[in-house]
Formats: structure tokens, C-alpha cells, sequence
């Protein structure tokens, strides 16, 4: 029996049942984790990540890239890719490129010795709906030591995005208009110019100080800078209270400081010692 008809032969009502799950995980938190579920169950992957893309096709850029969550062995989930724009994504050129629903395969690249872990050494399988001036994406990983995705599982999955595709479409809407009410953790949601003021601000700092984040060590490090919860963040970057409060240990210890205060005080330029 050949890959395809083993996976088709999966038990039927076993994957009805994490299906119907999924459905009605759309737009919540778990969202992610159920389509991982679904997934491992007819294709092997360590990780996935969902996000969506936003692009204007005038310019032909990609202006935004926004994570919606992801899931898998913690020890196997890449870190955020750590752009300095959104068009320098490797995808970015196949994202603006495609005029309908696309799947991309990109196979590992060997580690640099000295650098830091990158999604580079993982084999992606990337399935991408296109609507609008919005992409989303559902990124399936696996490390480097193990086999890059088959050209069965590779048929298997663009046929499966048929049905994972539209659930996601619907789950980035949700989210974004859950955005939109939620305004941003900003004590004056209406403020855009002020965070983005303040972006700038902490990037030049980073730079000065000669220290690199993660995306989403910078996204958590901003929020608590404008008066944001962890669960607040949480509920913005679609992932676990435990995920914001292991993102602000990292990014504390790499700066140097501690707590909301600290970081205010990193961001003016005092010295700040760490509290034993």
C-alpha cells in the first residue's frame, strides 16, 4: 500500500471528530494546536505556525506580517524569523508573485556555526491562500536530520489545504476584527503614531546597545512598554500566558533588566541592575 492510500485509509471517524474540532476552534486560542493535531495525524511535522500577510500589490511589497500562533515540540518550533521588514521575508517574493492558492516547499539549510538558531534548518511546507491584499499561511516544519517533505506528502497537503485553507481565511478574519475591538494594549488604542514612534525608539536603542531580539521578544517588550498584561499580550499574539512570560525572561536577561520599570528606565538610557 502506497503513502497516499495509507493516509486516505486513516480512520474516517478519527479524523471527522479533530476536524469538527478545528471548526469550532476557529478564531480561539487553540486554534493552532488543533490543526497541528489534524496534521501529525496524516502527515508527520514537528511544528506549525499560522500567519497572515498583508501586501500592496501597487507598490508590490509586503507590508505586514502578523502571527497567529503556532504549535508542536517546544524543542522544535523555530524562533520568529527576525526581519528587519516584512519584503525581506524569503518567501516574500513567492507571496507577492502568486495570483492563486500555493504551496511552497523550501528544504533546510545546514546550521552556522556561531549564529543563532533560524527557520533556515528546518524543511518547510508552507500551503498559502491568497484573498484580497491578505495572505495566510499555514508553515509546516521539520528539523534538518529529519527527511524533507515527500512529493507524496507534498501532493497529499495541497490537497488537504482545500479544506484548512478557508478555515484559516476565516480564523485570521475573526482574530483581526477581535484585534480591532481590543484596539492594542495601548492606553489609548487610537494612538498609531505613538507606537510607531515608539518602535523606532526601541529599535535605535537595540542597535546602540548592540543587542538582537526576537520579533516577538520585541513585540512583548513594547507592550509592557505601553501598559500591557501578559494575558492582554497574550490574547494579541494568540499564544499562551506562559509564551509572553518566557518572551519577557529572554528578552529581560538579554537587555539587562527587570520588570516594567527596568525596561522603562533601559529605554531612557539609566543604568539599570539586574534585582537578585
Amino acid at each position: 500500500m502506497n503513502r497516499t492510500s495509507s493516509i486516505l485509509n486513516l480512520e474516517s471517524a478519527r479524523f471527522y471528530h479533530e476536524l469538527g474540532e478545528l471548526v469550532l476552534n476557529v478564531g480561539q486560542q487553540h486554534f493552532a494546536e488543533g490543526l497541528y493535531r489534524l496534521v501529525t495525524q496524516l502527515v508527520p511535522v514537528n511544528a506549525v505556525e499560522l500567519s497572515e500577510w498583508t501586501v500592496d500589490d501597487r507598490q508590490g511589497r509586503v507590508v505586514d506580517i502578523r502571527l497567529m500562533g503556532g504549535a508542536g515540540e517546544p524543542e522544535d518550533i523555530p524562533p520568529p524569523s527576525n526581519v528587519r521588514h516584512p519584503s525581506e521575508h524569503p518567501l516574500s517574493k513567492d507571496i507577492l508573485e502568486m495570483d492563486h492558492p500555493l504551496l511552497i516547499q523550501v528544504n533546510a539549510r545546514p546550521a552556522v556555526a556561531g549564529r543563532p538558531r533560524s527557520h533556515a534548518e528546518y524543511h518547510q511546507c508552507c500551503l498559502v491562500s491568497l484573498k484580497s491584499n491578505r495572505r495566510s499561511l499555514i508553515s509546516l516544519y521539520r528539523p534538518l536530520h529529519q527527511k524533507t517533505f515527500s512529493l507524496t506528502e507534498l501532493s497529499f497537503l495541497k490537497s488537504l489545504s482545500e479544506t484548512l485553507l478557508p478555515l484559516i481565511e476565516r480564523h485570521a478574519q475573526i482574530t483581526r476584527q477581535s484585534l480591532q475591538k481590543l484596539g492594542t494594549w495601548l492606553p489609548n488604542p487610537a494612538a498609531e503614531n505613538e507606537l510607531t514612534s515608539l518602535q523606532r525608539d526601541f529599535k535605535e536603542r537595540l542597535a546602540l546597545c548592540d543587542i538582537t531580539l526576537s520579533v516577538r521578544e520585541q513585540e512583548v517588550c513594547l507592550g509592557l512598554l505601553n501598559g500591557g498584561t501578559v494575558p492582554e499580550m497574550a490574547e494579541k499574539l494568540c499564544v499562551k500566558n506562559s509564551s509572553i512570560e518566557t518572551y519577557l525572561k529572554r528578552a529581560a536577561a538579554k537587555l539587562g533588566v527587570s520588570g516594567r520599570h527596568g525596561l522603562a528606565k533601559w529605554m531612557v538610557g539609566t543604568p539599570v541592575p539586574m534585582q537578585a
